[in-house]
């Protein structure tokens, strides 16, 4: 959108300014995202989890919709404003590539434990506006037999 924005404009410095910003906000995301530990809200998420016996109803467009709304927001609002400010869904993309960088490795806490305590977990359904809920239920362990050496 900014590139056919910044075309219909005939703006020659936006899209090699813009390229610049997604470049850098690349490398900000991957040095943020560095470290191999969970995040604190995602341990405290985990450590929250809900014990249950039985599978939470699992619907995944419902979770989706419900947890993705900013996002969903912040790209129709960004798109919209392409034609009258071509800068604004370029910078929207650079924050949306620092933040996902960032979080890269988060799904790895979640993993560990399901493979070392042999539980899984869901997300429950709560409102939009509150705060993500777990729930963690049995699952299969994985016995790993250690690399000798």
């Amino acid at each position: 959108m900014t590139v056919a924005g910044a075309a219909n404009n005939d703006d020659q410095l936006l899209v090699p300014l813009i390229a610049a910003w997604w470049l850098s906000a690349a490398a900000l995301g991957m040095w943020l995202g560095r470290g191999q530990r969970a995040n604190r809200d995602i341990a405290r998420l985990l450590t929250q989890a809900r014990a249950a016996t039985s599978l939470p109803e699992h619907s995944p467009s419902r979770i989706l919709l419900n947890r993705l709304w900013p996002l969903l927001l912040a790209t129709v609002g960004a798109g919209a404003l392409a034609f009258l400010a071509p800068q604004v869904p370029g910078v929207a993309t650079g924050f949306a590539i620092v933040l996902s960088l960032s979080l890269r490795h988060q799904e790895k806490a979640v993993e560990a434990i399901e493979e070392r305590d042999g539980v899984a977990f869901y997300v429950e359904r709560t409102s939009p506006m509150s705060p993500i809920q777990l729930v963690r239920t049995p699952g299969f362990r994985r016995n790993v037999a250690p690399l000798p050496g």
